[in-house]
């Protein structure tokens, strides 16, 4: 009699070899509907995971049921620690969250104060969102998180600045859009690496093939972390390059130019449109288990190389590591 093979926890579902693949689980984990999943629903797809590993699941358990709580569970809780997230720094809260600051910096941004108010408000929440998703292997002192919280809100306020007065001097209105733009860019390549500082100081835990720890490596830390970066950009970058265009031109109608009132909302539902397929899009650009040859490792840090070679028999062309998100 054959049996029913198991439900697989660690299963993709989707193949994460191919970007479709990729782009259809996250859609999946980073679905905005999770956000209104309560706590309780949440904590009880944690424990049916923990009670199908441990083959003490409740009789008639069925395989909807599994894939309903390895969705709650991979959006929800820490992939390192199993810990539950806070809602606020959950892949699945990307959407409502950058579409209201989103919206909030396309509005307003012509005043130096609303400019920097809202460049705060964002970098914030993006330092919070890198924190919640670091490598809870390397956490970070108080002092750490900071100092990578002033510098990155620093950077975006200053770059936000900058190209303001260097645009309203020399450029006409649409380039202006951009200044919040730029702004997010900058700190984004400033806020995440200091976040997950500890990962490009002390490396990643890399695995083989087989899912068996082999050592650790800065360069795996440094390649994973410059993937992330360009996601987060990319991710906002649809929503902040076009909707700056539309706006010019909207402005030309004399309903829209006189009814203020309605630009905020405007922008605020086609940044959530936008964030609604960038977040999936841009976090399946790279495959999230990210590799890296153990040559690169060789040439860029021959002391953990040579760490590698003395405690394994046979060394694998390739490592693989979580890239985080």
């Amino acid at each position: 009699m054959l049996h029913q093979a198991r439900f697989d926890f660690d299963d993709p579902i989707w193949d994460q070899r191919s970007y479709f693949g990729r782009f259809k689980y996250f859609a999946w984990i980073t679905d905005p509907r999770l956000n209104f999943v309560s706590d309780k629903c949440l904590d009880q797809a944690k424990n049916l995971r923990t009670l199908y590993l441990q083959h003490r699941e409740p009789p008639g358990t069925t395989r909807e049921e599994l894939l309903y709580a390895k969705k709650l569970y991979e959006s929800a809780f820490h992939p390192d620690t199993g810990d539950k997230m806070n809602i606020f720094g959950r892949m699945s809260f990307q959407m409502p969250g950058g579409m209201l600051i989103t919206g909030a910096m396309l509005t307003w941004y012509r005043t130096v104060p609303a400019l920097v108010f809202w460049q705060w408000v964002n970098q914030s929440f993006n330092a919070f969102v890198n924190y919640t998703n670091r490598n809870a292997n390397s956490p970070l002192t108080v002092t750490q998180l900071g100092v990578a919280y002033v510098t990155a809100t620093t950077a975006a306020c200053l770059t936000a600045i900058g190209f303001k007065n260097f645009l309203v001097k020399r450029t006409g209105p649409l380039l202006q859009r951009y200044v919040p733009f730029a702004a997010v860019a900058a700190a984004n390549c400033v806020n995440i690496p200091l976040m997950r500082q500890n990962e490009i100081i002390n490396g990643v835990d890399v695995f083989d093939a087989d899912d068996k720890k082999v050592g650790e490596s800065r360069i795996a830390a440094v390649k994973g972390i410059s993937q992330v970066i360009f996601s987060r950009i990319l991710m906002c970058a649809p929503g902040m390059t076009i909707l700056p265009v539309v706006m010019e031109q909207l402005v030309k109608n004399c309903w829209f130019r006189t009814n203020l009132w309605f630009h905020a909302p405007f922008q605020t539902i086609a940044c959530g449109v936008s964030l609604t397929m960038m977040v999936p899009a841009a976090c399946a650009i790279f495959p999230q288990r990210c590799s890296l040859q153990t040559n690169t490792m060789r040439l860029f840090e021959e002391e953990r190389y040579n760490r590698l070679r003395k405690v394994n028999d046979v060394i694998p062309e390739r490592v693989y590591f979580n890239k985080g998100l």
